[in-house]
């Protein structure tokens, strides 16, 4: 994997592009400026009449980012909502655990946590 971090405005090309985008509308400017790199790391697809769809691994990578500040949230503290996606994920991989009103984080959470932000993700 070459250079994917990518930038708080790509994620949001990538969130437009999920909800959907209606054959022959204009794109935003977000999604313009964004297209060729997106499209480089193969996470739009651009049909040949101009269609952008999300990929399989635009997806994941959305995903990803969704489990992500849901970590850093559950480990700053008081009572959040996570996505039930997002908790079955991270519960079946032992970073949270599920208590009363909320979730805890775990020490593996903890450990995971630290990586992603010695990475800078």
């Amino acid at each position: 994997m070459k250079n994917e971090k990518l930038s708080a405005d790509e994620y949001d090309a990538l969130k437009e592009v999920a909800r959907g985008l209606k054959l022959g509308e204009r794109v935003s400017a977000c999604i313009g400026r964004n297209t060729k790199r997106l499209a480089g790391l193969k996470m739009f697809s651009i049909a040949r009449n101009g269609h952008i769809t999300l990929t399989d691994k635009g997806q994941q990578a959305l995903f990803l980012r969704r489990c992500v500040l849901g970590l850093r949230a559950v480990a700053a503290g008081g009572d959040v909502k996570l996505d039930n996606d997002v908790a079955t994920f991270l519960g079946k991989k032992a970073h949270i655990v599920a208590r009363e009103g909320g979730y805890d984080i775990t020490d593996k959470g903890r450990e995971s946590l630290a990586d992603i932000e010695a990475q800078g993700i």
